[in-house]
């Protein structure tokens, strides 16, 4: 495994194959308020690349390349949050989009555990740590656990989701997965907006 570190931006023409897993590092869980530090993606070869952002730079074109590219798909867990604050400091929508964890609700019923650890651990026989989770991603330097740690969040999602793929098809729930991920980019919106908590289609 190979971590690499990039400054504001990803590399003028790093590829990384038609699904990249990505995902986010903030200082807290509102993002109007608490902003993002770290951006980490995997083309699921078993390496990582994590762009660090410093305060109130976002001009990453590269990055906001591949978020936009509608030849790539997003492969996130919970991507409602990394859509909607991605959108909201790099002003740009990623689509298509895959949710693990949304695939896990709807395939996985047999059990309410669904967080990344233990998809991982289902899926790829792997033990994640979270201990670094709620260190200071806004620090100057990365520490080489909160490296490790970030990283660890994107190399097991192409596997994961070659499960749940496999699940959603075996118990005919693909379409309408497929649907909700559909819908999670205009999700993400509506969280930003305003409407986080409010449910736009109860009486």
């Amino acid at each position: 495994m190979a971590i690499h570190l990039h400054k504001g931006d990803l590399p003028d023409g790093l590829g990384l194959g038609p699904v990249v897993a990505i995902d986010s590092e903030t200082l807290g869980l509102n993002p109007h308020r608490d902003r993002l530090c770290v951006v980490q993606l995997s083309a699921g070869d078993g390496d990582a690349h994590l762009v660090q952002f410093a305060p109130d730079t976002y001009d990453a074109p590269n990055l906001c390349r591949l978020l936009a590219d509608p030849e790539v798909l997003k492969l996130y867990h919970f991507a409602r949050f990394d859509v909607a604050v991605m959108e909201y400091y790099l002003g740009v929508r990623a689509e298509p989009v895959y949710c693990t964890k949304v695939a896990s609700k709807l395939v996985r019923t047999f059990t309410d555990r669904h967080s990344l650890k233990d998809l991982v651990r289902e899926f790829a026989g792997v033990e994640l740590s979270k201990q670094q989770q709620s260190s200071d991603w806004g620090a100057e330097t990365l520490s080489q656990a909160q490296m490790e740690y970030a990283a660890s969040d994107v190399l097991y999602l192409h596997k994961v989701k070659a499960g749940l793929d496999a699940m959603l098809a075996r118990e005919g729930r693909t379409a309408v997965a497929q649907a909700c991920f559909d819908f999670l980019p205009a999700r993400a919106w509506l969280d930003i907006a305003g409407w986080a908590e409010t449910d736009i289609f109860a009486h």
